[in-house]
């Protein structure tokens, strides 16, 4: 396969072409020829008025379903979700039935995703069926291909589970992910612990519930050593406490969900169960703090925080309904609308390293994993933009900037036709 891309932006700080507009010819998997004007009879041609390329881009944690809740997605539309917003790789979390916790489980997850424009790289679980008592086969499932290791969404109350975990993933640089929340404190909590809470009657989640278990996490690599990664952080405890660690040269990650940049908990007084994520959306402040935190490095990497919901388990009163939200299509768009395109692209490429996912590069003899987009459009995000099998979003009605207008990776082309 041949593609050819005319008259695009190319940005990328890493290649001689960043910031320039130029035509790029593909041939197979190949990035083979970037100029100012190329002519291919043969090759399939990409024009946009306003087209942009950048490197793919990388989402550190999303759900799909599959297997043991297809309802809600399967491996086949969702990375089909991902090429068409944008991310060719994306890392899968483990919260599946059963769970991913062997080196079968994580086999049949990159047997089922061959031949998808999307790459999918598997998190296995830390403890066996995603229960917190006793760790997984780790070794095993990182020989499988597992790029990371943790219990999704749940937090791990033994500190010395913890901690020997850490120990023994040294021996292959295995990277651990702790889920900031402490149980007891987070209990039957449906939003942010404050006013807004307060005042619309719905129990909440207090900061302290996150802080007091990434202090603790903290503690314990300190300790023990290893890598480890904070995935949603969503106060602005939790992201100084990330801070000072990090100052300290700990070996320490960790990202934050598109949901907590985007709206604070005010948004909860409409009582939309599409809201309803964990962890939850926190206030002003908090918001404001993961903004800069992401700004200044403290937070790694964004993710869309996709979690496909089926609708028996949204359609409910807030109290009774399943926390999640979609993300992957109106990731860009939101980003986009809050912060500049430089950085936004900044943070949808960097970090991948983290899980051992290689970066690409806009130069003549690289392969060819590349996003194509229009950065300037500016429209109303509705459900039929959704593409997700399941269709709850918490930016339905938001008006967003910047789309999608496909993705290129493994020989494979994705376009939003």
């Amino acid at each position: 396969m041949k593609i050819l891309l005319k008259n695009a932006t190319l940005l990328d700080p890493s290649s001689p072409f960043h910031c320039t507009i130029q035509d790029v010819l593909i041939s197979e998997n190949k990035i083979v020829e970037i100029a100012p004007d190329i002519e291919k009879d043969d090759a399939k041609t990409i024009i946009n008025k306003n087209l942009h390329v950048s490197p793919g881009w990388f989402d550190p944690g999303v759900s799909f379903g599959e297997p043991g809740f297809e309802e809600r997605e399967t491996i086949d539309n969702g990375l089909n979700v991902a090429a068409k917003s944008g991310f060719t790789k994306v890392v899968l979390n483990p919260d599946t039935l059963p769970a991913v916790d062997s080196h079968s489980s994580v086999n049949h997850l990159l047997k089922t995703a061959v031949g998808s424009t999307t790459s999918l790289f598997p998190m296995g679980t830390m403890t066996m069926g995603a229960e917190g008592n006793q760790m997984a086969s780790l070794y095993d499932m990182h020989m499988a291909g597992a790029v990371a290791f943790g219990d999704h969404k749940k937090s791990i109350a033994s500190g010395n589970l913890l901690k020997i975990t850490l120990q023994y993933v040294q021996s292959f640089k295995g990277l651990v992910l702790s889920h900031p929340m402490n149980s007891e404190l987070s209990v039957k909590g449906m939003m942010h612990e404050g006013a807004t809470s307060t005042k619309i009657g719905l129990k909440g989640i207090p900061s302290l519930a996150e802080s007091l278990q990434i202090s603790r996490d903290i503690q314990i690599l300190e300790y023990t050593g290893g890598k480890l990664h904070i995935p949603f952080v969503s106060s602005e405890s939790g992201v100084d406490l990330i801070r000072q660690a990090k100052k300290k040269g700990l070996d320490l990650s960790c990202s934050v969900g598109l949901p907590n940049l985007f709206y604070n908990d005010t948004e909860l007084e409409s009582f939309d169960s599409n809201f309803k994520v964990f962890p939850p959306i926190r206030s002003k402040s908090d918001q404001r703090a993961l903004r800069e935190g992401l700004l200044d490095g403290t937070i790694d990497m964004v993710s869309s925080m996709h979690e496909p919901m089926n609708i028996e388990f949204k359609k409910l009163e807030f109290e009774r309904a399943r926390a999640g939200t979609t993300g992957l299509e109106s990731c860009f768009g939101a980003l986009c609308t809050i912060f500049p395109l430089e950085k936004v692209l900044h943070f949808l490429t960097r970090g991948s390293e983290r899980f051992g996912v290689k970066v690409s590069k806009i130069k003549v003899g690289e392969n060819a994993d590349l996003t194509f987009f229009d950065p300037d459009i500016n429209y109303t995000f509705e459900e039929n933009n959704i593409l997700s099998i399941s269709k709850n979003s918490a930016f339905i009605g938001s008006q967003l900037t910047g789309k999608v207008i496909g993705s290129f990776n493994n020989g494979k082309l994705t376009l939003n036709t």
